[in-house]
Parts: structure tokens; C-alpha cells; sequence
């Protein structure tokens, strides 16, 4: 399907590659590099080559190409199944463990490990995505909800719309937090700079992290506790970065100079929701992996 655009004048004069990716956010630049090299990209009935720079009112016209389809193949991946019935699943996720396929990988994932052990997942989010409800990080390990039919999935997705989803997090930052709590209330959307990653913008989406202290070791980590209120891609990252205490281990937001964890110190350890057919409250809880354990024993030790 076609995408038609009209450059505005905010556009003009920038390199066709950048201007489309102000205009369209879903697209990286990337993709659209990778369009432009294929002649998809039409400017004013005429294919451009890659350095044309935008005039007002030019009228682009970008034809996507169809995704190819995948198959989902099922694999016994061994999931830590935490609870299961009918309509819903609860899974403690590995970290390293990637969610749902994307073009590029399409094996090894929790969706491909779900569809081994039951047949019956939503087909809400489609063939790439069945059963699932929200996502965390590859390298966040925790609980994750999964339903098992359409009715379940929407009484899910609306309970996280009505911020009723009982969401908290431990994670371990870098630096010493002064005060036992905290809210943070920034909007979070694409990094403007890297669209590879998130950041805290002007005209980003409504998101706020509540935290409180764990414990503290010295003045060099600290350890808490996150309650996520909204549930935006990469909020607990982004957000404590933001206030200058990362997250020790995150490649992508932290320091450079931080402990080698293999990822983010990040565990989803409490998930809580109404059962969509019984109505009734359910709290569970996942403990710390044994390399996050391990690496806060450490810590008390050093400190």
C-alpha cells in the first residue's frame, strides 16, 4: 500500500532520507534508505535518487514493499510456566529470552516456546505476536501475562489502558539515591538523535515510573523498586537515565564504564491483574534470577 506525503516547508531543503523519517516515525532510516535504493520512493511522479533534497509542496509517494510471510515454528524451549488456565498464562521470562519473532529472527523466542506448549494463544497481534498482551526487554528477566483467546486478550490490554495492571520492577542503578522515593512524570518517545532508541521529548507519549529505595551501597549503587504506571518501550531505562541514575549494565542507556551483567540489572518480579472471566484479583511473584542475587550479595560484601 502506498503512502502518499506533502513536504512542508519544516522539510525543506533536507535530504529525502531524513525528511521522510520526520514525517513517518514507524519508518527508520534505514528502511527508508533501503526504499530509496529499490525505487519506491516517487517525488512529483519522478524516482529520486537518494541525495535529492526536499522542496515545499513536493509530493512524495512512498510504496512500501509487501512483508514476506512467516512461519512461526513451535519450539520446547522449557518456559518457567508460573501459572496457566484456560484464558490466561503467566510466564517468568529468562533474560537473553526475546519475546515475540521479528523479520530477521524468527526462532528461539518466548512466542515460539508458547506455541509448543499450548495451541491456544489470541490472534489479536497477529501471526508474529499470538497471546501477546505487553512485552519486556530481551535482557529483563520477569513475569509476563499471556492470554489465550480474544476475550481475554481485550480484558487484558484494557486493564493495562485503565492503569489497573499491578507492574513492579527491581532494578539496580548506578549512584546513591538521596531520597527512600520518587515519581517521575516525563513524556517518553523517539530519540530524535538515534531512532534506535527512546528518550524523554517534548512531544513524546504521557509516562510516569514511581520508585522507592531498596538499598543503597555506598555512594556508587543504588537498589530499587519501580511501579510502572504507563508502560512505554523502555520506560524504567529511559526514566532513570533521565534523572542520572541508569541502570547498571544497560548497553543502550547506561555508562559506558558499568558492570558486565549481560544487560540491564532489570527483574519484572511482581505482576498483578483481574482474571477476565472469574473476575477475581491475581498477584504473582517471580524471586531475583541467581546472577542478580549473586551480584547483590557481592555488593553487600564490598560495602
Amino acid at each position: 500500500m502506498s503512502v502518499t506525503f506533502t513536504a512542508t516547508k519544516e522539510v525543506q531543503g533536507e535530504r529525502i532520507d531524513k525528511a521522510l523519517a520526520s514525517m513517518q516515525k514507524d519508518w527508520s532510516r534505514t528502511q527508508i534508505q533501503g526504499f530509496l535504493q529499490e525505487g519506491l520512493v516517487v517525488v512529483n511522479d519522478q524516482v529520486i535518487k537518494p541525495k535529492y533534497k526536499v522542496q515545499e509542496g513536493d509530493v512524495i509517494i512512498v510504496t512500501p514493499p509487501e512483508p514476506e510471510p512467516l512461519e512461526i515454528i513451535a519450539e520446547d524451549l522449557d518456559l518457567d510456566i508460573v501459572y496457566e488456565d484456560a484464558d490466561v498464562l503467566v510466564v517468568n521470562k529468562p533474560k537473553g529470552l526475546v519475546v515475540h519473532p521479528a523479520p530477521g529472527h524468527t526462532t528461539g523466542t518466548l512466542v515460539n516456546g508458547l506455541m509448543y506448549h499450548c495451541k491456544d494463544l489470541s490472534g489479536i497481534n497477529g501471526i508474529m505476536r499470538p497471546g501477546i498482551v505487553h512485552r519486556i526487554d530481551k535482557d529483563t528477566s520477569g513475569l509476563l501475562m499471556v492470554a489465550k483467546n480474544d476475550r481475554a486478550h481485550e480484558s487484558l490490554v484494557q486493564q493495562l489502558v485503565d492503569k489497573t495492571v499491578t507492574r513492579r520492577y527491581t532494578a539496580l542503578v548506578h549512584g546513591h539515591i538521596p531520597h527512600d522515593k520518587g515519581t517521575i512524570d516525563a513524556p517518553i518517545g523517539r530519540d530524535s538523535k538515534d531512532r534506535q532508541k527512546m528518550a524523554v521529548v517534548d512531544n513524546g507519549k504521557h509516562a510516569v515510573t514511581h520508585f522507592q529505595v531498596i538499598d543503597r551501597f555506598g555512594v556508587d549503587y543504588t537498589l530499587i523498586e519501580c511501579r510502572l504506571e504507563t508502560g512505554r518501550t523502555h520506560q524504567i531505562r529511559v526514566h532513570m537515565n533521565y534523572i542520572g541514575y541508569p541502570l547498571v549494565g544497560d548497553p543502550k542507556y547506561g555508562l559506558k564504564k558499568t558492570i558486565d551483567f549481560g544487560g540491564q540489572v532489570l527483574h519484572a518480579g511482581i505482576l498483578g491483574f483481574v482474571h477476565p472471566t472469574t473476575n477475581e484479583y491475581l498477584e504473582f511473584e517471580a524471586p531475583l534470577p541467581k546472577d542478580y542475587q549473586q551480584l547483590l550479595d557481592e555488593l553487600r560484601k564490598s560495602y
